[in-house]
């Protein structure tokens, strides 16, 4: 745990409202993926057993390697989907600067920058190995999370996600909820021959997006309502311009982000507010999101045996922090988020025999996201980032306040877990999971 951890209520965590609310911070995150790791470490776990400090110490080599080729001594920009819109060398958030006009005021830039950060983060999930994407304009052949992030950037630059002709750089709430499979497929290039997985998940939860806006004006816009609204609710809620002094805590960003878009998560975790009974008229049960039982963490109230992640929410505020900083707004608190655990980042701990298996067999199977082997290998992978984190940090001679751990992501790990991945397995992570597209 960090420093710059949220601070958490006092409140009775029987009460169903303020067990989400916990869950929903990474505090939670932290403790539950701590306890499954000393569980582990004990010899106790079903699953996985946990390799010497000689193996985390080849694992942050090979991480500290691949940051200073990709680096050197540059500065190391954050993990984010930012990095994703420059692939090919193409910077297309100048592309989209240029688009937005010299008129357009840091608020409004804000706006649409979080807008497309907000739809093409929610389009991120496992393409497959299958399906690619053709940039016509640079000619050049995206594939991964690359080619989704291209190709949901030109597909928010056409103005697939606005219901407004005349102001196409934008996502809105009426533009997402009319979105169709057809018109999304024939924009990311889905063919028989270029298949991408989970795209009826993609376009659910993108409607499903539509659907969670329009409902809350006050968050995202009396009159259109736009994931940009987030930036108002933060920084500028008479919507004036940006103080000169603007600042806010990036676990208030994902706060707001996890209360405001549960909604749209199609898991069937949820808790009701009444532990013995179905829930009431008015009353629908209390989403979770990405957040699941395991058997072996205890934990207070009604937090008991849930191992929360919020994999694409944190994802999705590492992709917030630009477009506010670039607004003038100073984020603070980066390393109160936790590492991405998924394929790159739990693929590198895995390959790297961090993470062992007590059989291989277990890596020869498909398994559901729920199931509590990719459970407790997504909990292991958060905790042991956390500890792998200062290793890097002395590898390359940096601090952490030059490397938090958003950069460590971006230079670092995710980047090591794909080459290491290529080398072992032509670029397949070394497990499968059956996606729906809303979560791996």
């Amino acid at each position: 745990m960090t420093d710059s951890q949220p601070l958490l209520p006092t409140t009775d965590l029987n009460q169903p409202e303020a067990a989400v609310a916990w869950l929903r911070t990474t505090v939670a995150v932290r403790e539950r993926a701590a306890e499954l790791l000393a569980r582990a470490r004990r010899g106790e776990s079903a699953f996985f057993t946990i390799g010497d400090e000689t193996r985390l110490d080849d694992a942050a080599r090979e991480v500290a390697q691949v940051t200073q080729a990709r680096y050197a001594w540059r500065p190391i920009p954050y993990h984010s989907r930012w990095r994703h819109f420059e692939a090919g060398g193409v910077d297309r958030a100048a592309e989209l600067d240029h688009l937005l006009g010299e008129h357009a005021t840091p608020r409004e830039k804000a706006k649409a920058r979080i807008d497309l950060a907000v739809v093409s983060v929610l389009l991120d999930a496992g393409a497959g190995a299958d399906w690619a994407y053709h940039e016509s304009a640079s000619d050049q052949r995206f594939a991964r999370s690359e080619g989704l992030g291209v190709a949901s950037f030109h597909a928010f630059k056409a103005g697939l996600f606005s219901s407004d002709p005349e102001r196409p750089l934008q996502a809105d709430a009426a533009g997402l909820r009319a979105l169709v499979a057809d018109r999304l497929a024939q924009a990311f290039q889905v063919r028989s021959d270029n298949p991408l997985v989970g795209l009826d998940g993609r376009i659910t939860l993108l409607r499903r997006l539509g659907e969670v806006l329009a409902e809350q004006p006050a968050v995202f816009g009396t009159e259109v309502q736009r994931p940009g609204g987030l930036f108002d609710m933060l920084i500028a809620p008479e919507g004036v311009a940006v103080p000169p002094t603007a600042t806010v805590q990036v676990h208030d960003i994902l706060t707001l982000l996890l209360d405001s878009l549960s909604a749209i998560w199609p898991s069937a975790n949820y808790l009701h507010r009444h532990p013995t009974a179905l829930p009431g008229p008015g009353e629908p049960p209390l989403a979770l999101g990405d957040c699941w039982a395991h058997s072996g963490v205890g934990g207070e109230g009604r937090t008991h045996g849930w191992v929360p992640f919020h994999k694409l929410s944190q994802w999705l505020t590492y992709s917030l922090i630009e477009p506010f900083e670039w607004a003038g707004v100073k984020v603070e608190g980066l390393d109160a988020l936790t590492a991405l655990p998924e394929y790159r980042n739990g693929g590198l701990l895995l390959d790297t025999a961090v993470i062992v298996p007590r059989d291989a067999a277990l890596l020869e199977r498909s398994w559901q996201v729920g199931d509590e082997f990719i459970v407790e290998w997504r909990a292991l992978t958060v905790a042991l980032l956390d500890e792998l984190a200062p290793i890097v940090r002395r590898h390359v001679g940096r601090s952490a306040e030059e490397m938090p751990l958003a950069c460590i992501l971006e230079g670092g790990t995710w980047a090591a877990g794909r080459a290491v991945a290529q080398r072992l397995r032509h670029g397949l992570p070394p497990l499968r999971i059956e996606s729906d597209g809303t979560v791996f």
